[in-house]
């Protein structure tokens, strides 16, 4: 079990809410969020309600500012804890939509989709074991979606607003 306290004000000041589930709405609890402790577990943090907008994953450890997460800004309104996962990882990507074109299977994170895809775009992808994380850019920076098994026909599924991917890797515990 995760637990995360989110907290109004930088350097962990000002109104707190502490979670340990899912938590689809969060804009009861606090207004803005400049400062997250994430005490155990990993979680996806979403800009919009319902797990919408951009995401961020965090591990166990202490953000003092939302830059510390890569955050565009201090709105953070749902979150999901992601399970534990010591098994193993397999992803199938794709350069068209609906499993179309040339696919590669892959089950170690991939810093350089170019380099070892030879195309810059995923238009869809299906997670076979594990829970993964897509980046826009090379090494592992930039926007991210979340990606948990099942089958995503077109990127927008996986909640991206193009089919770019630079990069992406298994989301691992880290205790």
């Amino acid at each position: 079990m995760g637990k995360i306290i989110f907290y109004e004000d930088r350097n962990y000041q000002g109104r707190s809410y502490e979670c340990s589930t899912e938590c689809p709405d969060l804009t009861s609890f606090f207004s803005h969020c400049n400062s997250i402790r994430v005490e155990s577990g990993n979680c996806i943090l979403y800009e919009h309600p319902n797990f919408r907008g951009h995401q961020y994953y965090l591990r166990r450890g202490d953000y003092p500012d939302f830059q510390q997460w890569m955050g565009y800004n201090d709105s953070i309104r749902s979150c999901r804890l992601t399970p534990q996962h010591r098994a193993s990882y397999r992803i199938r990507i794709y350069e068209r939509e609906n499993f179309g074109g040339q696919m590669m299977e892959f089950s170690e994170d991939c810093p350089d989709v170019h380099e070892q895809f030879r195309y810059h775009d995923i238009y869809s992808c299906n997670v076979q074991d594990g829970h993964w994380m897509f980046y826009e850019e090379p090494n592992y920076r930039g926007r991210q979606c979340y990606l948990r098994p099942g089958e995503y026909r077109r990127y927008s599924d996986w909640g991206a607003s193009s089919p770019r991917v630079g990069s992406f890797r298994r989301v691992r515990d880290h205790y």
